[in-house]
């Protein structure tokens, strides 16, 4: 069974290496060489990163001459984002409620307070 958009997005960004290329590729198109630079590994090692990030269609990789540049693809971040977009309101949701809960009780005390002097 093939894993589904979302979760091939999420094993990508659960890397921290592949989280730092996919910045770099913010700024711009970069070849493996320019990616590699910043880490203290093999060009091998960044390759099998940057071919989990290209499963996950965050990035792609075109051919120019005998450069290949990776570019950023922000489809499956965006996808993300909308997921992620239902949390947020729940979890919003949920502190407004906390809140006015908060300040029903706050206002109970403040009553309780004036009837006791």
């Amino acid at each position: 069974m093939q894993p589904d958009p979302l979760s091939l997005t999420l094993t990508a960004l659960a890397d921290p290496t592949r989280r730092a290329i996919l910045a770099r590729l913010s700024r711009g198109e970069k070849s493996v060489g320019e990616l590699a630079e910043p880490f203290r590994m093999s060009l091998p090692a960044v390759s099998k990163h940057l071919k989990v990030l290209e499963r996950a269609g965050l990035i792609s990789r075109s051919r120019q001459a005998q450069w290949r540049p990776c570019r950023l693809e922000a489809g499956p971040l965006r996808d993300l984002s909308g997921w992620l977009e239902e949390y947020r309101r729940f979890w919003e949701g949920s502190f407004e409620r906390l809140e006015t809960y908060l300040q029903d009780l706050q206002g109970q005390a403040d009553k309780g307070d004036g009837n006791d002097a």
